[in-house]
């Protein structure tokens, strides 16, 4: 998250995404040579701002002498005057920058780019995921996802784009990618996608104060109190979430007396600004909502799926995805039973964008337990193990196989 904040406040010093955070990644080495023996400063973020910033000017310094000497060999051309901006005091900067990493959001999220692009560069600088992560987080292969960061820095740059929050129309415009970005994050933060941790609390708290600031930016968005309502619920789980050994522990066997009431008491104030709007329910607000019938649930058995269905339903009209549709069977398959949600699982299982999608068989796998057919059901969560990246997730996969009994 320190790589966040120094790219995002370079790219206001420097107008370049790009520069900015290879200039980041070179203040990242020195702390890595340096620190190991003089020790970690006090403010480790304001250290590596100090080293960037001169990285910065060096480079600015080394470009201006170039074009000196392009100068003196092209007889007289004037090339663009090119100094460090006064914004590169290296003492504390006058104006806040509590913002910069939204600009940096918004700047990434410029149409210009593709909507692919967008998301996977913002993922990638301000979440400080790697392509791999970005490339299962969109169900698509690793090699295309770097192409698109890679295409997404260089056509930011060629296109000069400023680095700010835009106002009127053009916000409006890029509001639906930011949203995007910022529960992208939220996401690979609550149910880590791969290594050793099943959470990651620093995405998730990054997420949510990215939210919380758009929320107060764009008052007048329900899709952006929505999220902000979504994320706040779903991050009221977080202590309940995994067990004594960091395994993951499913939302049914959760203690709910562990949840924090702060933040679904925040979650659910959001959702009453985004419906007192008065707009039809987008994709976040909908979301939401069903994150709020499970938390009004005092237990797992008195939760209102026909309730959850019924929403997933709107949901798969307003917004239709693989994924949605996978979700709404886990729903109905709680509501009317089993069988029908089995019948819902198979419906979407030839989709080619969930052929790699671990939680398919593990649904499915769930689901066959629950019809009592415990060979097929072990084979499912024998798949859903193997396909699935994240270590402690893979154990209970196993686990839940194990316990079906041997082939």
């Amino acid at each position: 998250m320190e790589s966040a904040r120094i790219i995002a406040g370079l790219a206001r010093l420097l107008r370049d995404v790009g520069l900015a955070e290879e200039i980041a990644q070179d203040a990242l080495v020195a702390a890595l040579e340096q620190w190991p023996g003089s020790g970690v400063p006090d403010n480790p973020g304001a250290w590596l701002m100090a080293v960037g910033k001169r990285r910065a000017i060096d480079r600015i310094r080394r470009e201006q002498r170039l074009e000196a000497k392009l100068t003196e060999i092209g007889h007289g051309l004037e090339p663009e005057a090119r100094e460090a901006p006064a914004e590169f005091d290296l003492a504390e900067d006058a104006e806040p920058i509590e913002d910069d990493v939204l600009r940096l959001v918004f700047t990434a999220c410029h149409p210009v780019l593709s909507t692919q692009a967008r998301v996977a560069l913002t993922l990638r600088m301000l979440g400080g995921l790697t392509t791999e992560e970005i490339a299962r987080a969109f169900l698509v292969p690793e090699p295309t996802v770097a192409q698109r960061i890679v295409r997404a820095k260089r056509t930011l740059a060629e296109a000069r784009v400023p680095f700010e929050v835009p106002e009127g129309p053009e916000r409006a415009a890029r509001l639906s990618s930011v949203l995007e970005v910022i529960y992208l994050i939220f996401n690979e933060g609550y149910a880590a996608t791969a290594g050793e941790a099943w959470v990651r609390t620093d995405l998730c708290q990054e997420a949510l104060r990215l939210g919380r600031v758009l929320a107060g930016l764009v008052p007048g968005e329900p899709e952006a109190h929505g999220l902000a309502a979504l994320m706040e619920i779903q991050a009221s789980r977080t202590r309940a979430r995994t067990g004594p050994s960091g395994e993951p522990v499913p939302l049914r066997d959760q203690d709910r007396a562990l949840w924090d009431r702060l933040l679904i008491r925040r979650g659910f104030a959001a959702l009453l600004r985004a419906r007192e709007i008065g707009e039809p329910p987008g994709p976040y607000v909908l979301q939401a909502a069903i994150a709020a019938s499970h938390a009004q649930a005092p237990t797992a058995a008195e939760t209102d799926w026909a309730q959850i269905a019924a929403l997933y339903e709107v949901l798969a009209r307003v917004a239709p995805s693989p994924v949605v549709e996978l979700n709404r069977a886990v729903a109905v398959g709680m509501a009317e039973g089993p069988e029908r949600g089995l019948a819902l699982v198979d419906a979407v299982a030839a989709e080619p964008s969930l052929r790699g999608y671990h939680l398919l068989p593990s649904v499915r796998g769930d689901l066959l337990a629950r019809l009592g057919r415990p060979e097929e059901a072990r084979t499912e969560f024998e798949r859903a193990a193997e396909l699935t990246r994240n270590a402690p997730e893979r154990k209970v996969l196993l686990a839940r196989a194990a316990s079906l009994g041997a082939p």
